[in-house]
This record gives C-alpha cells, sequence and structure tokens, in this order.
C-alpha cells in the first residue's frame, strides 16, 4: 500500500515505553534462569493495549517503534557534554531492552533505530515524509522535544492519559507555537540533556522574549536593546553557546533513512510468533490473553532452566503430575468417621499434607474456617468447620451451615496426629499454619515445609510460593483464590465462601503441597542443602512463630504524643518553607515543590521527566541542600518526620492486637535470597536509628509492668566476617584486641596516628569499611561522604592496596559464582546468581550481589543459629524473645533475671558459628537494658 493521502502514520516513542514500563511497577518479574523481565512484560502490555486503542477513525495504516540505538549520536560532535549528567541505566534494565525490540517484532510492529541518530531525529524524518506525503502522522509519546514537529497534520497523543497534544497545548506548555518551540529551548536549556541554554533565562522568560523578538536570531542580533542588564548580559555573554544549544536542540529531519513509509503497513501480528515469544519471556497471563484474542490455545509452558548449580533444580515427571489433576478424587470430610479414616491413612503413610483455610492473613485475628489434609497425590479432603449461611439476623451475626463437623471435636480428633513424632506433617509457608493450630492448643510437629525447601535449594532464582512452585514444577495452575473471595469492597472472607466451591479450592493446595514434597525432598540432599534446610531453616519456624505470637508491647499513648509532635513540627517548618519560597504551596506535592525550586527560585539541576514535572526526590533535595538551599534542607525534615508520622507513630497504633495489646510482626523466613528475615504488617525493621525523631519511636515500645526489654547485638558482625574469610591480618588482629575497627582503617589508609584522629576522618574510614561489603562504587561512595567522584574512588583504590586479601577474595568469590552459578555462606546456604555471566551493567550488579552475599549470608546464619539455640539456653528464665532485627535480638524479662538473661544469651549469640565454624576473630555482643527499646538500644 503506497503511502499518500487519506493514510495514517503512527510512531511509537519506544525509550518512553520502556522506561515507563520499568518505573511504573516494583521490577520483581524474573524469568525462571534469574533474567529481569519486568519492564519486558509492561512493554508488551503497553503495545498490546496501544494496539486495541488504536481502532476507530483514528486506527493507523501505517506504524512503528523507534528507538534510541545508542547514548553517543552526532550532537556529542557537536557538544561532547550532551546528556553527560545523565544516570546510568538501571543494571536490571539494561539487558532487557534488546528484549524489547524482540517483543516489537513478535506483534509484528517496525522496529527501527539507527546509529548516530537518536530516535527523535527518525521520528521527525518519518513525520516530514508523512505530510509531504499529504498523510496524517500521530507521535505516541509526551516527550516535549517532539513538540516542535506538531502541526500541518502531526500531533502528538499521551497515550497513557489519553490526552492528544496540537498546536494549543504546545503553546500552553512552551508559550509559543511549535515553530518557535526550539527558539525557547535553546535558550531556556535542558537540565536533563545537559544543554546549556544562556544562565538564568527559564522558559517562560525565553517564551516572552521570543514572542517579543520574533526568533531567536533576531533576539541575539538585537541583544544590546534589552533593558534589563541580567539578560542582556546572559544573551550578548553566550550568543555562541546559545546558538549551539539550538542547533543541539533541533530535530534532524532529514536523517538518512534505509526504507520507505510503504514498509511500514500495518499487519496483523502472527499468533504463534507472538505466543512464542511470550512463553519464552515466560508471561503465562499475558500469552492467554492473546491466545483468547486470536481463538487459539495457548503455548504450553516451557520447561524450567536450568540452574547456574547444575544440581539444585527439582526433577521428575512434571507432565505425567499435571495430567493427574485431571483425575483428582477431593472428599467432603462431613463427619468423624471420614475425618477418622484420613487419619488412618496417615498413621498407615506416616506423612500427610496439612493446610488451614481461615478469615484472615493475620494469624493472630484470624478465625480457622477449615483443614485439608491429603495422603495421597489425588486423593485429598477438605473439613469445613466454620462456614457461615450468607444472610445475617437483626444484628449482622450469621449462622454456621449445616453438615460440618464441631470444632472442638474435630480439633480433638486431629491433635493427636498433628502432635504424634511418627508421623510427618508436611506444609507450604507452615509457619502460618502452626500458629494457627498452636492458638487451638496444637504444637505440630515434626514437620517438613515445601516453601522453605524451594527456598534452601533455589534462592536467587525464583519465588517460593505454592502457586509459582506448581506452575514451573507441577504445570499446573491452582484455582485462584481471588475467584473465590472477589476482590475490593465486595470481597468476602473464606467463611462465606459455599463449602462445595471451598473443597476444590482447598482439597487442591493440599494435593500441590504433597506433590510439591514428594519432588523436593530427594532433592535436598543432591543439591546439598540438606544440613541447610534441617538446621537453619525448618527449626526456625516454631522460634519466629512463638515470637510472633507474644508480640510486644506498645504504648499507643506515646505514639499519639509522638504523632501530635510531629504534626506540630511539621506545622512549623510548612511555615518556615513556605517563607522560604515567598508563597504558600502544598509541601507534599513533588509538582509544586518542583516548580518553587527550579522554576521561581532558578536552582540549578533540574530534571524534568516524561511527564513534564521536575524530579525531586530524596537525592535530588540532598543535592540542593548540600549546595546551600535552605528550603531543601527543610523539606527533607518535613518528608522525614512525615513519613515517621504516616508510617510508624500513626500506623502502629493501628497494629495493636485488640486481644493482647500488643503489635505482632510476621517474619518472612524466604524473603531474602541471603538468608536475612524480612519483617511486615507492621516492619519493625526499618524503624530508622539515623535521626533523634527516629530514634524517639522505640520509645513506644515498652516492657510490661515488673519487665525490662534487653538487647543483645552484634557487634560490626559483617566486617568481623569479612576478616576471617579474606583473612586481613591487621582487621583480625584489630578485632581480637578490641580496637575501634574504623579509627584503625583510617590510621592505615590515611597515616594517621590513632591518637590524633578526627571524627572527620574516621567517618570516611567507617564508610568505606561497610561500603566495601556491599560493592559500593566511587559514585556512591561520592554520594555518602559529599566529596568529589575522583577522591572517593582514590580512597576505594587506596583501601584495596592496604588491605590486598579483601581484593583477593572478591575475585575468588567472583570467579567461583561465575563457574558455578552460585556463591556459598560458611554454613552451606547457597544464593544463586544467575546473571553473574551476562554483559553489561547486569553483570556488575550481579558481581557486587555475589560478593556480598557469603559475608551478609553469614551473618544472617549466625544469628538464625543463636535464635534456634535460644529457647532451650533461657528455658526456666521468666524471660521471653521477642524480636529479631537483622543482627540484633529483643528479649522481654522480669527485671530480677535480667542479668541471668544477658549472661545465657550472650553465650549463645557468641558461640553462634560453632562447631561449624571456628572464626579467626570474635565474636562481641553488646547488650543494653531498659524500660523501652530506645533505653535498651
Amino acid at each position: 500500500m503506497s503511502f499518500g493521502k487519506g493514510c495514517h502514520l503512527h510512531l511509537i516513542d519506544g525509550s518512553a515505553f520502556i522506561f515507563r514500563a520499568y518505573h511504573a511497577l516494583p521490577q520483581l518479574t524474573r524469568r525462571s534462569d534469574g533474567l529481569p523481565v519486568g519492564a519486558v512484560a509492561g512493554f508488551a502490555n503497553m503495545i498490546l493495549r496501544y494496539i486495541e486503542d488504536a481502532k476507530g477513525a483514528d486506527a493507523p495504516t501505517h506504524a512503528a517503534v523507534i528507538f534510541d540505538h545508542s547514548a553517543k549520536t552526532f550532537r556529542n560532535e557537536i557538544f561532547p557534554a550532551y546528556k553527560a549528567n545523565r544516570p546510568e541505566l538501571p543494571e536490571d534494565l539494561r539487558p532487557q531492552f534488546p528484549l524489547t525490540r524482540e517483543a516489537t517484532r513478535a506483534f509484528n510492529l517496525a522496529s527501527i533505530e539507527m546509529a548516530n541518530f537518536e530516535a527523535d531525529d527518525i521520528i521527525a524524518t518519518l513525520a516530514r515524509q508523512a505530510r509531504e506525503a499529504g498523510g496524517r502522522c500521530t507521535i505516541i509519546s509526551s516527550d516535549k522535544d517532539l513538540m516542535q514537529l506538531v502541526g500541518g497534520g502531526v500531533e502528538m497523543l499521551d497515550a497513557m492519559k489519553g490526552q492528544r497534544i496540537g498546536p494549543d497545548e504546545v503553546v500552553e506548555k512552551f508559550g509559543v507555537g511549535p515553530e518557535r518551540v526550539v527558539d525557547v529551548q535553546a535558550l531556556a536549556g535542558d537540565a536533563v540533556d545537559n544543554i546549556p541554554g544562556a544562565p538564568g533565562i527559564g522558559i517562560k522568560t525565553a517564551a516572552l522574549l521570543i514572542n517579543e523578538y520574533g526568533d531567536l536570531e533576531t533576539l541575539l542580533a538585537r541583544a544590546d536593546e534589552i533593558s534589563q542588564p541580567k539578560r542582556r548580559a546572559a544573551l550578548l555573554d553566550n550568543a555562541e553557546q546559545i546558538r549551539m544549544s539550538m542547533r543541539l536542540v533541533t530535530l534532524d529531519a532529514h536523517t538518512p533513512l534505509d526504507f520507505s513509509l510503504e514498509s511500514l503497513e500495518v499487519r496483523e501480528p502472527d499468533p504463534q510468533v507472538l505466543l512464542g515469544f511470550l512463553a519464552q519471556m515466560e508471561f503465562a497471563n499475558l500469552a492467554r490473553r492473546i491466545a483468547d484474542k486470536f481463538g487459539v490455545a495457548p503455548p504450553p509452558a516451557p520447561a524450567p532452566a536450568a540452574s547456574g548449580s547444575g544440581d539444585a533444580e527439582p526433577v521428575g515427571a512434571p507432565a505425567a503430575k499435571a495430567a493427574a489433576f485431571d483425575h483428582a478424587a477431593y472428599t467432603c470430610i462431613r463427619d468423624a468417621e471420614t475425618l477418622a479414616g484420613f487419619i488412618a491413612a496417615a498413621h498407615a503413610r506416616g506423612w500427610v499434607a496439612v493446610d488451614t483455610e481461615t478469615t484472615s492473613l493475620d494469624e493472630m485475628q484470624a478465625e480457622l474456617v477449615g483443614v485439608s489434609l491429603c495422603t495421597e497425590p489425588g486423593q485429598a479432603g477438605y473439613m469445613p468447620l466454620g462456614h457461615k449461611l450468607g444472610g445475617g439476623d437483626l444484628f449482622g451475626a450469621r449462622s454456621l451451615a449445616p453438615g460440618q463437623l464441631p470444632l472442638d471435636e474435630a480439633l480433638a480428633m486431629l491433635k493427636p496426629l498433628l502432635e504424634d513424632e511418627s508421623v510427618l506433617k508436611i506444609g507450604q509457608n507452615m509457619k502460618y499454619d502452626w500458629k494457627i493450630f498452636a492458638r487451638h492448643g496444637i504444637r505440630v510437629a515434626p514437620f517438613d515445609d515445601t516453601m522453605l525447601m524451594s527456598y534452601a535449594m533455589q534462592a536467587g532464582l525464583n519465588t517460593h510460593g505454592m502457586d509459582a512452585l506448581s506452575a514451573k514444577y507441577l504445570h499446573h495452575t491452582p484455582i485462584p483464590i481471588k475467584g473465590l473471595l472477589g476482590g475490593g469492597k465486595a470481597a468476602i472472607t473464606f467463611d462465606l465462601v459455599p463449602i462445595d466451591e471451598a473443597v476444590k479450592y482447598a482439597a487442591e493446595d493440599a494435593d500441590v503441597t504433597l506433590r510439591l514434597w514428594q519432588l523436593f525432598k530427594p532433592q535436598l540432599h543432591r543439591a546439598q542443602v540438606t544440613s541447610v534446610y534441617e538446621t537453619l531453616e525448618r527449626p526456625l519456624v516454631p522460634v519466629l512463630a512463638e515470637m510472633e505470637m507474644a508480640g510486644v508491647r506498645v504504648d499507643a499513648a506515646t505514639l499519639m504524643r509522638m504523632s501530635n509532635v510531629f504534626a506540630q513540627r511539621m506545622a512549623g517548618l510548612e511555615a518556615e518553607i513556605h517563607g522560604l519560597a515567598g508563597q504558600p504551596f502544598n509541601v507534599g506535592s513533588p509538582k509544586q515543590l518542583g516548580e518553587i525550586l527550579f522554576d521561581k527560585l532558578g536552582l540549578a539541576g533540574g530534571e524534568k521527566g516524561k511527564t513534564g514535572a521536575y524530579a525531586t526526590g530524596a537525592d535530588v533535595l540532598e543535592d540542593l541542600a548540600a549546595e546551600g538551599s535552605e528550603l531543601a534542607a527543610r523539606v527533607l525534615d518535613w518528608r522525614q518526620l512525615s513519613k515517621l508520622k504516616s508510617t510508624y507513630t500513626d500506623a502502629l497504633q493501628g497494629h495493636v492486637n485488640p486481644e493482647t495489646g500488643r503489635v505482632h510482626t510476621s517474619y518472612s523466613i524466604a524473603g531474602a535470597n541471603t538468608g536475612r528475615l524480612a519483617s511486615t504488617d507492621p516492619n519493625l525493621q526499618n524503624i530508622p536509628v539515623r535521626s533523634d525523631e527516629g530514634r524517639r519511636i522505640r520509645e513506644a515500645f515498652v516492657a510490661g509492668p515488673g519487665m525490662r526489654l534487653v538487647s543483645l547485638d552484634y557487634s560490626q558482625i559483617e566486617l568481623r566476617i569479612l576478616a576471617h574469610v579474606a583473612d586481613i591480618p591487621a582487621l583480625k588482629e584489630a578485632f581480637r584486641q578490641g580496637h575501634d575497627i574504623h579509627a584503625m582503617t583510617a590510621s592505615e589508609m590515611f597515616n594517621v596516628p590513632m591518637a590524633e584522629m578526627t571524627p572527620e576522618v574516621r567517618r570516611r574510614a567507617k564508610a568505606i569499611n561497610f561500603g566495601v561489603i556491599y560493592g559500593i562504587s566511587g559514585y556512591g561512595l561520592a554520594r555518602n561522604l559529599r566529596i568529589p567522584r575522583a577522591e572517593a574512588q582514590g580512597f576505594i583504590d587506596r583501601y584495596f592496596e592496604r588491605f590486598p586479601g579483601i581484593r583477593q577474595y572478591m575475585d575468588d568469590t567472583v570467579a567461583f559464582a561465575r563457574a558455578n552459578g552460585y556463591v556459598q555462606t560458611m554454613f552451606g546456604r547457597k544464593i544463586h546468581t544467575p546473571e553473574i555471566n551476562s554483559k553489561g551493567p547486569t553483570a556488575g550488579f550481579a558481581k557486587r550481589a555475589a560478593i556480598n552475599a557469603p559475608i551478609q549470608g553469614a551473618a544472617a546464619d549466625i544469628i538464625r543459629r543463636a535464635m534456634i539455640r535460644m529457647p532451650a539456653a533461657i528455658a526456666g528464665l521468666p524471660a521471653t524473645m521477642l524480636l529479631q532485627v537483622h543482627d540484633e535480638l529483643i528479649f522481654e524479662v522480669e527485671q530480677s533475671a535480667v542479668q541471668k538473661l544477658i549472661a545465657r544469651a550472650r553465650t549463645v549469640m557468641a558461640g553462634a558459628a560453632e562447631p561449624v565454624v571456628k572464626l579467626s576473630v570474635p565474636l562481641v555482643v553488646d547488650a543494653g537494658t531498659g524500660a523501652s527499646w530506645a533505653e535498651a538500644h
């Protein structure tokens, strides 16, 4: 089809789609081989949405997606510093760029890029050609740089907002029509692209000048007529710089293209090609949508990708197991006789998969609704115990549905089985079910946990939820819970699900769990993680469950007072900020703040995103504050108080359990790849400790009457582990002698005698000590210390010169990871590194993660070993372990037993590595006690 009158060309700004997809959602999606694909998934969904929306009169006859080929273009020859201050691409985004091109071609759309030219130049050229051929052109983008092309049959469309951009919208944005946009941009410059422009002249002033003088050259020729001295000087002194800026912002509408408009004719996607790409990316949901759209069968799920270790991937016959689900026989256990049959089968087999259904994810308030049991694949039963009828009485109370065993009778029959040492109980995320049963007087033992088995074998390769494991290893998608409960305000709790529907869902969960266990159990030994699972993962379940059930006492009145104080201080800061700004505005609005900082006050460093709003993140404000902006510094103070108030002093009050008067956090054992625990609902591990206000939050965590809180905290445990594994004599000796490790490092690095050490020099050494563990870059250290990057890199280089063993450890660790696909802690924990052999910045991220993982993982393993031993060690004392915050344990103990607890707990923690590992440095444990956590810390 030739391109001419009546034709409509759509040009999609591919880079805008990619970055929008990347930043729109947390980047958690990875393929089974570990490759990050979250941005690719978002990009593919955006392309599909575009195709579905591009209908009717505005449907394109021709279309293409235009990408940037590389960072360097002809503009860098004009001005080498062009775009020089743009941050590097996120390391998990770079490998996804070529995949977005593949996605474009899979949708049968033209994918276009050219060396030495930006995507905008290609778009400008194609838009010109379409206009000259008598056709229309719609540019799918909100990029302000493309607004110079609008008019004469060319318009823009912000696909995210559904907003069309024509000449009127351009005038609203720039104060001039499209034909004068480049004049304004040349004057105003662009901090994002590092285009200098005229110092001190912003968009509004530039538009005013261009409207008065007609165009840029006329303005420059008559600049000496301008009455305002600063404007006149800016134009006269920087005329050539402004002209250069004009060349930089003007798009090249005559880019040499090696294809014609006719080649961009719209074509329907080939379903098989598209589905093949989606299967390769493992985008099952999107593949189902596409298959439904084209009326074809979705592709089968791909076989799990091999792991780097070569031995950790569970094997079996997933296809056969998946087929078996079609013949599953699920029973509704409505009477004691049927339940007795399942119990007898469990005793005969020696194992039973167990799962509970409840009314809430909060185990401390959830009501038990039913229990599922499974002793053979495909043969499971669900016992309803608390299902209710839909209607209620005058007071809203609902009666129990008929045909259910009484709760007390059912639990009395289950208790001997669940506590029988000769029958193994199998669960998925067993900590949840353990707590539910514990609240009914049943202590489940012994047990296996398929989630923790997966975690022990596959940390770093995939998530460990049941649905994901079932899809990956059994090739079976379980019934989704949302289909039963619904969503939003209309969502119901499980006790209102009809029993017949509940049986299919709940029994299937137990069935899936048993099949996963049969697959995983033999693999633990083959993956050489049996010891990790049996000594670090599984024994932690009851320990954490008891801690979570104990909870920590929180003084709501203290929180309320803090909230009021924070609110008053925020109001005072707002008044101060408004005074500095010269006008009132919404301090919590990034858009309004950016306009104040960069438009009204004219501060340097303003960068606008695709939305047109200035970036005002913490990093931007910290840079401005460092350069002397009082307003930025006060906004940072206001934001910190706002977060403390909303996240802690306000939110924690809502987390106090009405029955216990305590806050019951939940710990995720399989949350972090390195073995560190994660705290949620609420997160008590992220309470700030660097500011006075943050530390004050801990004042609200208090001991009960006659009790004290005790904190025991490992001192610099990760540095001690580094000294041990990297075998650094100077560090090891300093730890053995009890020296100030940061002062010692400063003395070694900067040749400063210990007696002459200043706090500033020690602070720098401390930043380097901890930074090296996390693979900090010169840029990162420069930001932390607010010093030039070259100086920061010099510090890091000198550090490695002084402690060469650390560099050797890093090199050896990376080499091991590249050869094996994982790294390992001293205790055998495997942390997989699937991207370690990739190229580009992703490899740099993977390299730093591989270096840090054995150290952070070993620290996590040590405190896990201490926690697992602690209940026996403090047995008989009037004490309870309440919290774990990375390297710290918090206890509540009667005042008379404080010193006994400290002595016993410190002994356990100091010797936690033994007998598996004999550390060459001592583990020092600091202790404190007080009426509150703040006082004890």
